[in-house]
């Protein structure tokens, strides 16, 4: 068994960590606060081809592989999550099913600019009433001559508001479930009755725009369907597999920057006359967070290599996307413990890491589908 990252792997992670310290990490607090969308650092993502990681390079991408992807994700997050998250979702949720089930005239159309960073994609699968469970999706896709017509609200979408490109599931044919589901490519910029709905406020991740996406009778070409009719619930399966392993680098990078600034503030922050880091308390606060967030890299690692040769990464990506957002989670709120008033404060970036590591937990499917997901592949 061999752990030695390949020498184009050990230069993505390399170049991505210069990056993140340099370009990212001193802007990651402003960010968060004026809730502003980082479009110079996206620009410069896009040319270091980190947006498009794991595509063709004819199609604008990197032409590397999904360990690549993680290990560049992670650092990305680790200097700011609301950053990771875009990056992942243009990635994951958008340039892997255009790429995966596309023709070659739809990628050169829609792909590449996204590939490329220069243009945002994004997913719409969940509605308000469609989150863990797509068979209660009400968006509907009725072809009419030479085009559909689409209607119905997506919720929660990531990249929503500034997106130009997203894949869009509806369903086409009512009354069959899961396999009148089918996938589009919708071009927003040139989609007469497409809108931009609700902005939301969130807890964490506030750099990243989270939306509705609005369709009143809004008409894409027929050949904006992406792959068969019926066939979306399939892609979508697929896609949001590449996608939790995403979450999982997110959540795992967000860990990493709480797992160093704890380190660092117990090594210097004195009490009854020696550093905390000193009582057996904090060491094993950090031994655990150390340990978890090791196991949690090496599950998305793991999930990525299956990726890439092409073995099935369902259970894989669950358990890496559980585990890591778990480990996130337990490690913020240890990493506030810590840090004592100080982590309560935005004077230090703390605070920022628990609001963000929550969402990890959620968004992706949440940590209880994933249990489902992983139980369902040991019992079948």
């Amino acid at each position: 068994m061999d752990f030695t990252l390949s020498e184009e792997q050990q230069m993505v992670r390399d170049m991505a960590q210069r990056f993140a310290e340099a370009e990212i990490k001193p802007k990651a607090a402003e960010l968060d606060e004026t809730h502003e969308h980082p479009v110079d650092i996206l620009k410069q993502l896009g040319e270091l081809k980190m947006m498009g990681i794991a595509v063709p390079e004819e199609y604008g991408g990197g032409g590397m592989d999904y360990v690549c992807y993680v290990l560049a994700l992670i650092e990305i997050s680790k200097a700011c999550a609301s950053t990771g998250v875009i990056m992942s979702v243009n990635n994951s949720l958008y340039c892997f099913p255009v790429d995966a089930y596309g023709t070659d005239e739809q990628k050169k159309k829609y792909l590449y600019p996204c590939a490329a960073g220069e243009k945002l994609g994004c997913y719409g699968l969940t509605e308000a009433g469609a989150g863990s469970d797509p068979a209660g999706m009400r968006t509907t896709a009725v072809r009419d001559g030479d085009e559909w017509v689409l209607n119905g609200e997506k919720k929660f979408i990531t990249n929503g508001n500034v997106a130009s490109y997203g894949v869009i599931a509806a369903v086409t044919e009512k009354g069959k479930g899961y396999k009148g589901i089918s996938s589009f490519v919708v071009d927003f910029e040139n989609t007469p009755g497409f809108k931009v709905g609700r902005v939301e406020e969130k807890l964490g991740i506030c750099a990243s725009g989270t939306s509705e996406l609005v369709f009143e009778d809004a008409r894409v070409p027929e050949d904006a369907l992406l792959g068969e009719e019926g066939g979306g619930f399939r892609q979508m399966l697929t896609t949001l597999d590449g996608g939790r392993i995403g979450i999982a680098s997110q959540a795992v990078g967000i860990g990493r920057a709480v797992l160093e600034e704890a380190v660092e503030y117990a090594k210097t922050r004195e009490q009854f006359g020696k550093p905390i880091s000193s009582f057996q308390a904090i060491q094993w606060k950090l031994a655990d967070m150390a340990t978890e967030l090791d196991a949690a890299e090496l599950l998305t690692l793991k999930a990525a290599w299956l990726e890439d040769h092409k073995k099935p990464y369902e259970k894989a990506a669950a358990m890496a996307k559980m585990s890591a957002s778990d480990a996130a989670m337990r490690a913020s709120v240890e990493g506030v413990q810590v840090l004592g008033g100080y982590g309560y404060c935005k004077e230090y970036p703390m605070e920022r890491h628990m609001r963000d590591a929550k969402i990890c937990q959620i968004y992706e499917g949440t940590n209880e589908i994933m249990r489902l997901i992983i139980a369902r592949n040991l019992i079948q």
